[in-house]
């Protein structure tokens, strides 16, 4: 066999040495590989197991702490929509209780639509803010006058206070509905007259000072609204009418105002009226005190004068108790002067 001959064999079984150590080694990786897969998947599944444990709590822990949220949010709406609800009953309450108010007010208006249930009305007010206000003596309703007039109220201060109360409701609601300017002028105009109608009778007939009252009178107005047109409509015109006539316009609110004053100087006069009690008493001890004054400065000039006495008579008495002494110590017989004959005299108290 030639050397090129044996030189493949060589390589030939070289291969099949290389293939069969191959194929030992690809069964052998082929054995050992699955192992090896097989405990890869088994840590791996392991740990996502323990992985999707944790995060099955976390997701568990999240969704307890969700649920709690929610459950206050579920809880804090439905106080809130309670709290909304009794609101919504309290407005539907109130909506109600102005409704009914308002058809009060209605009636009311419908009821003092005649001019004398006004003017009763302003009466009952004027009464009831004097009451509220003022002590039972301090003021009068009803009060007539000499010639048969009869005024709604007057405060008594130092003098009299005339308050007359005026409701001129008709032509200030038709001015305040008026649709455009000419008839607004127009019920304003016949408002004015009405107005200036009752200054000149609560003048004529309440300001009388040969009776008792201030050279002043009030006249009282129970509607704010009325007041302000009277005080500012037109730039006040109307109030410097009432002015010019002594008649001052009020309303509730400023009647208020001025029974306050009056009652502070009521507590004024009181504490003057008691100042001048407390004066005359004084007046009284300082008389009295005069007299005890006398009394005493007599008792005073006695007692110097029993004093002296008994200075004199103490005088006496020492001389006198000396010539006893000497008599007794002389055995012979001794003229007793004149003095030693004179015995002490009493003292005159009086």
């Amino acid at each position: 066999m030639s050397s090129d001959a044996l030189s493949k064999v060589r390589r030939l079984m070289t291969a099949l040495l290389i293939l069969l150590i191959v194929l030992l080694a690809g069964a052998a990786l082929f054995a050992w590989l699955p192992r090896v897969l097989d405990r890869l998947l088994t840590t791996r599944n392991s740990e996502m197991d323990g992985r999707l444990q944790a995060m099955n709590e976390i997701v568990d822990r999240r969704l307890a702490e969700l649920d709690t949220k929610v459950d206050r949010r579920l809880e804090h709406a439905t106080k809130q929509t309670n709290a909304i609800h009794e609101k919504l009953g309290a407005v539907g309450e109130a909506t109600q209780l102005l409704a009914e108010q308002a058809k009060g007010l209605g009636e009311l208006q419908q009821i003092l639509r005649p001019p004398k249930a006004r003017g009763g009305f302003g009466e009952l007010l004027l009464g009831q803010l004097l009451a509220d206000r003022l002590p039972p003596t301090a003021y009068s309703l009803q009060y007539g006058f000499a010639g048969g007039e009869r005024v709604d109220a007057v405060i008594k201060v130092d003098r009299l206070v005339p308050i007359d109360s005026k409701f001129p409701l008709d032509n200030f609601e038709r001015m305040a509905a008026a649709d455009n300017d000419i008839e607004r002028q127009q019920h304003e105009k016949l408002f004015a007259r009405d107005v200036k109608t009752h200054i000149d009778a609560i003048a004529s007939k309440y300001i009388r000072p040969d009776e008792g009252t201030y050279d002043f009178a009030f006249m009282y107005l129970p509607s704010e609204a009325i007041y302000y047109e009277l005080a500012c409509g037109k730039t006040g015109a109307l109030l410097e009418y009432a002015h010019t006539k002594r008649v001052l316009p009020v309303s509730p609110t400023t009647l208020t105002a001025y029974l306050q004053v009056v009652v502070l100087g009521l507590r004024g006069l009181q504490i003057e009226q008691h100042a001048q009690e407390v004066m005359a008493y004084c007046a009284q001890l300082q008389k009295e005190f005069g007299k005890f004054k006398e009394d005493f400065e007599l008792v005073g000039t006695h007692l110097d004068r029993a004093q002296k006495k008994f200075l004199e008579s103490e005088k006496h008495l020492g001389k006198f108790e000396t010539k006893l002494e000497q008599a007794a110590e002389s055995p012979a017989e001794l003229e007793v002067p004149a003095e030693a004959r004179e015995l002490p005299r009493a003292v005159d108290a009086a």
